[in-house]
């Protein structure tokens, strides 16, 4: 047999090889520009991986074929310590909101007497779903995708170009030629990148199942992803992106919002097929109507329809006030109500011991989460509201977040429910039962009940607690069951050996957990008091009594009368928190989380300043400069009060991004509202 040489598998490419390269390169990135931007796939989904993987070959056996931007190329191997800022060159402006028909036509009124012009004056909108994301902005230079970065104050972001590579939808390079139109020199394509809800789906029910975080929603899930040092993990959550506006543009002038949108897909840029043109103002109520009861329908989240004077020179006319252009607005949905079965009624027992009534429903999608049961609240909820086993109810995701049941569908009875009847004994203990009198609510009133045990220690570890991530309810039910922890303190002292042994638990798991274990001994006051758990006393409360005390153990020692003084606290919360330090047993595990060095952070607790004093604020929508907690704990330093809730009382409103009803209800109060820009002037 003839020797032959062994092939060299990093050999130099030859001509007819780059030419085979190239050849692949150039199919695979028109076939993705049209499955992903112009929704009319070529090739299916074997001779899409045919080109794939014959590219992938060539580029193993040829590494100088190799470019940055092929298709292969999609995901980086470098990982970030840390998110440089990224500059926009314009600006990323805000949209104020619309949350009626009403404020859409008082919007356009207002544009007509900005340009001086009046009835006459035929306004044509262009209407795109308000994708529930996580905004970006793209830099191509010569149609090359250079760099990109989130939105982060509008004018500087993060630099996320290692994250954004691993979005399929998203080109290295667009096209030019045949399909497409010439390309500028520079140009910021802004869009909004998003996750399904069959991915967001996977991506939280594999993260419950290795004990990770696990995502409050579409939205949150996107913008984490995004932030992720690991380019691989990112590549892993399936990402998609929709491009809908532009920054700066050299080489290039786009005559309207539809003449935009149109040369993106030319170019291979997704955008959303769901746009409409509107001739004047009632169309566009109409398309706001129509996708109220269609976006259900949708893959992915949608909670509201941006609306957009088509024209740019119009646009250019009317300018932005503030940090929002005059020329866009947001139309925002209440809330998402859909209709399901009620297949049972259970009870839930509480950190507390409260004992709540929870409606199994027949599984639903709602505003973007399949929902399967729903908070009945307590027994004299259930009795007002008549919600019987078997029923037809409306079911919504309070705040798009809490599922719970609106009311029965009294029409859909067939006279076969069953009415709700409340146990007399804990379904976890079988102690009975008490009801302090002027509660709604039934409690177990023994300490040591197991689900008890179980939720004190899952409120003890949550996010706005001690934040211990890893330990999810699968993890500390595993704890418990094997005799590894009795109450919190019990966590301080675990060691790998002990959590080794515990289902679904490998070595690298066990020191993340222990590790954020140990980096929760120093979080802040505010947080340990109110992963405590105190009966009355959540994250507001919490933050009163860490601002006006300034010590964990002047807390302690604090009587009914000294508690009850303080602003927000009240009597009723006074003696909860005085009960629970004078029992021997939580006095116990105060001590025992101390020993162990659980330290809180007191440094920012005390005010610092009057100057807010008497002053309350409510901070709604999403803050852009700086985080809604540090926000609420700049007003408490200047010895104001931060609330949750908007009332007469209320001295400002600080309204952020996608601002809901709390804005609302001060437009309807006439209480003040400043933007984030003015609050920040203010302090």
């Amino acid at each position: 047999m003839e020797n032959r040489p062994a092939l060299t598998l990093t050999q130099p490419s030859d001509p007819a090889t780059q030419a085979r390269a190239a050849e692949l390169r150039a199919g695979i990135n028109r076939a993705n520009v049209m499955y992903y931007a112009h929704d009319e796939p070529e090739l299916s989904d074997a001779a899409y991986d045919a080109l794939m993987q014959e590219l992938r070959l060539l580029e193993e056996q040829h590494p100088d074929l190799v470019t940055e931007d092929s298709p292969t190329q999609r995901v980086g191997t470098e990982m970030i310590t840390e998110f440089a800022s990224s500059r926009h060159r314009v600006p990323m402006l805000s949209l104020d909101n619309a949350f009626g028909e009403q404020d859409l036509r008082d919007w356009e009124d207002r544009n007509r007497r900005t340009l001086g012009a009046g009835e006459d004056l035929a306004f044509e909108y262009l209407c795109e779903l308000k994708i529930d994301g996580s905004a970006v902005s793209l830099t191509y230079e010569n149609g090359r995708f250079v760099s990109g970065g989130t939105r982060g104050n509008g004018e500087v972001g993060e630099d996320i170009t290692h994250n954004l590579r691993t979005i399929a939808a998203l080109p290295k390079q667009l096209q030019s030629g045949e399909i497409s139109r010439e390309l500028p020199s520079l140009i910021e394509v802004r869009g909004e990148v998003f996750l399904s809800h069959k991915e967001f789906a996977r991506i939280n029910g594999e993260a419950e199942e290795k004990g990770g975080r696990i995502f409050a929603n579409c939205r949150n899930a996107a913008a984490g992803s995004l932030r992720q040092k690991d380019p691989t993990e990112t590549a892993s959550r399936r990402l998609d992106i929709f491009l809908y506006a532009v920054g700066a543009c050299e080489g290039y002038a786009f005559e309207s919002q539809e003449d935009l949108l149109k040369t993106y897909r030319a170019w291979g840029l997704r955008t959303n097929p769901n746009i409409r043109l509107c001739a004047g103002i009632e169309e566009v109520i109409a398309y706001c109507n129509e996708w109220g009861v269609k976006k259900g329908d949708l893959p992915y989240d949608t909670d509201g329809v941006v609306v957009k004077v088509n024209s740019y020179s119009l646009q250019r006319e009317l300018g932005a006030v503030s940090r929002s252009p005059r020329w866009a607005i947001a139309f925002k949905y209440p809330a998402m109500q859909v209709r399901t079965k009620v297949e049972n009624i259970g009870v839930n027992v509480g950190r507390t011991g409260a004992i709540t009534p929870v409606a199994f429903l027949t599984p639903v999608a709602v505003a973007g989460v399949i929902v399967s049961k729903a908070t009945l609240h307590n027994e004299t909820e259930v009795k007002r509201k008549d919600v019987r086993i078997g029923d037809t109810v409306v079911v919504q995701r309070a705040g798009e977040v809490i599922p719970e049941v609106v009311e029965v569908v009294l029409s859909e009875r067939t006279g076969n429910e069953i009415e709700f009847v409340m146990p007399t004994h804990c379904p976890s203990c079988n102690t009975e039962i008490v009801r302090t009198e002027g509660e709604a609510i039934v409690r177990c009133p023994n300490f040591d009940c197991p689900r008890k045990v179980q939720t004190r220690l899952e409120h003890f570890v949550s996010r706005g607690a001690m934040d211990i991530e890893g330990l999810g309810e699968k993890q500390i039910a595993s704890l418990i069951e094997a005799g590894l922890v009795k109450d919190a303190a019990d966590l301080y002292s675990l060691f790998p050996e002990q959590l080794l042994p515990l289902e679904r638990m490998g070595e690298k798991l066990a020191a993340k957990i222990l590790a954020n274990i140990d980096k929760s001994k120093t979080r802040p006051l505010p947080n340990f008091l109110f992963a405590l758990g105190m009966r009355h006393v959540g994250d507001g409360s919490s933050e009163v009594l860490a601002s006006h005390f300034g010590s964990l153990e002047a807390i302690r020692q604090a009587s009914v009368e000294e508690l009850a003084g303080v602003h927000e606290i009240g009597k009723i919360t006074a003696i909860g928190i005085a009960e629970f330090f004078a029992d021997e047993r939580n006095q116990s595990l105060v001590n025992r989380l101390l020993e162990k060095e659980v330290k809180p952070t007191e440094e920012d607790a005390a005010p610092r300043t009057d100057e807010f004093k008497g002053k309350t604020f409510v901070f709604t929508g999403t803050l852009v400069r700086m985080k809604r907690e540090d926000a609420e704990r700049t007003v408490k330093q200047r010895g104001g009060r931060a609330s949750g809730s908007v009332s007469k009382q209320t001295s400002f409103v600080v309204a952020g991004e996608n601002a809901g009803s709390k804005l609302t209800k001060a437009q309807e109060l006439g209480v003040p509202v400043l933007t984030e820009d003015e609050f920040i002037e203010m302090v």
